[in-house]
C-alpha cells in the first residue's frame, strides 16, 4: 500500500489565502483556485461582463438614441433641421433687409455684393425673402403636424381601444376622408377664404390629414391592448385611464411619431403648393411658394429668383423626410 502523503506535502498546503490554492486537475496537471474563482466571479451576471443588477437594462428609446447618434443620415439631417429652426426664430441673425423692401430699378438682376441671391422681378432681395420664407414654412409644417397627430392620435386611440361601433364609425369617415384628392380639396375650401394668416391652411392640413395618423395610432393600440402585461393590469383592477396613460400608449407612440415626422415634411411641400397655386397664403405673407409662382413667368432672364426659394423648399423637405426614415429605422425592432 503507497504510504499516506504527510500534510506539508498535500497540493495546496502551507499556502495563504492570498497565495491561492492549488486543486489537482485530475489529468496530471493543476490549477490556481484563487484565479479561477477570480474569472468565475468576474464573468457571473453582477460582473463588469453580466447583465446583473450593475448593468441598466436599455428600453426602446434608449436603445433608438443610441442607434440615432451613430446614423450619419440622422446627424446631417438634424443639422439641418435646426439651422432652420434657427433662422426662423431669429432671421435677422443671417440677414439685415427686410423682405418687402424692393427697388424696382433693381429687377431681375443677378448677384451683387451683400445681395448673393440677387432680386427677383419686383426687385426684392431673394437671399433675404428665403430665409424668412423658411419661417412660414416651418411654422406651417410644426402646427400641422402638433394637430394632425394630436387629432388623429386621440380618435385612433380610443377607437382602437374599446372598438365596437365607435370603431366601425371611425373607419367609414377615414375611409371618406382618404377618397378626397388632397390638392383638389385645398382649390376647394381654400379659394372661399380671404385671410392672409397661415391658419386657415393649418386648418385645411389638420382636416384633411388626421385619417392617417389615426389608422396608424389604431393598429398600434390594437396590437398594444393584446400584450400580456396590459392584460396583467387589467386583471389587477387598472382603470382604462390608467391601462392607456401607462401601459398602451409608451408601446403604441413610436410608429405615430415616425408617420408624423415624415409627415412633417409633406405639409411643408403641400404648403408650397397650395401658395403657388394662389390658394393657400398670400402676399404681403413671404412663403417659398409664392416666390417660386412669382418667379415662374420669368424663368429664362431670372432663373435664380426660382431656383434660390426651390432649392430650399426642396432641401427642407428632404431632411425632414431623411429624419423620419432614420427615425423608422431606429425604432423598428424587425430592423435590429
Amino acid at each position: 500500500m503507497p504510504e499516506p502523503t504527510p500534510e506539508h506535502h498535500l497540493p495546496g498546503a502551507g499556502r495563504t489565502p492570498e497565495e491561492g490554492a492549488i486543486a489537482d486537475t485530475g489529468m496530471g496537471g493543476a490549477m490556481d483556485l484563487a484565479t479561477a474563482e477570480g474569472e468565475t466571479l468576474e464573468k457571473t451576471p453582477g460582473g463588469p461582463q453580466g447583465t446583473g443588477p450593475s448593468e441598466k437594462a436599455r428600453s426602446l428609446w434608449s436603445d433608438a438614441w443610441r442607434d440615432l447618434r451613430r446614423n450619419p443620415v440622422f446627424i446631417v439631417s438634424g443639422l439641418v433641421i435646426l439651422f432652420l429652426v434657427f433662422i426662423s426664430l431669429w432671421p435677422g441673425a443671417i440677414t439685415w433687409l427686410s423682405p418687402l423692401k424692393c427697388e424696382l430699378a433693381k429687377a431681375q438682376e443677378g448677384s451683387q455684393p451683400g445681395h448673393p441671391f440677387g432680386f427677383d422681378g419686383q426687385g426684392c432681395d431673394v437671399y433675404t425673402r428665403v430665409v424668412y420664407g423658411a419661417r412660414t414654412s416651418v411654422t406651417v409644417g410644426v402646427l400641422a403636424t402638433l394637430g394632425v397627430a394630436l387629432l388623429g392620435s386621440v380618435l385612433g386611440g380610443l377607437a382602437g381601444y374599446f372598438g365596437g361601433a365607435g370603431d366601425s364609425i371611425l373607419s367609414r369617415i377615414t375611409d371618406i376622408f382618404f377618397a378626397i384628392p388632397v390638392v383638389l380639396g385645398g382649390l376647394v375650401l381654400l379659394s372661399v377664404v380671404t385671410s392672409n394668416t397661415v391658419w386657415p391652411v393649418i386648418g385645411f392640413m389638420v382636416l384633411l390629414g388626421w385619417p392617417q395618423i389615426s389608422r396608424i395610432a389604431r393598429g398600434s393600440v390594437i396590437t398594444a391592448k393584446q400584450n400580456d402585461y396590459v392584460q396583467a393590469a387589467r386583471a389587477l383592477g387598472a382603470t382604462h385611464s390608467r391601462l392607456l396613460l401607462r401601459h398602451i400608449t409608451p408601446n403604441a407612440v413610436a410608429p405615430v411619431i415616425v408617420v408624423a415626422t415624415i409627415a412633417l415634411g409633406t405639409f411643408i411641400a403641400l404648403e408650397a403648393t397650395l401658395s403657388y397655386l394662389g390658394v393657400g397664403l398670400k402676399p404681403p405673407t413671404v412663403s417659398w411658394g409664392i416666390d417660386i409662382s412669382a418667379a415662374s413667368p420669368y424663368i429664362r432672364n431670372a432663373p435664380h429668383a426660382l431656383l434660390w426659394p426651390s432649392g430650399a423648399l426642396a432641401l427642407t423637405v428632404l431632411a425632414f423626410i431623411m429624419l423620419g426614415d432614420a427615425v423608422r429605422d431606429a425604432l423598428d425592432p424587425k430592423l435590429r
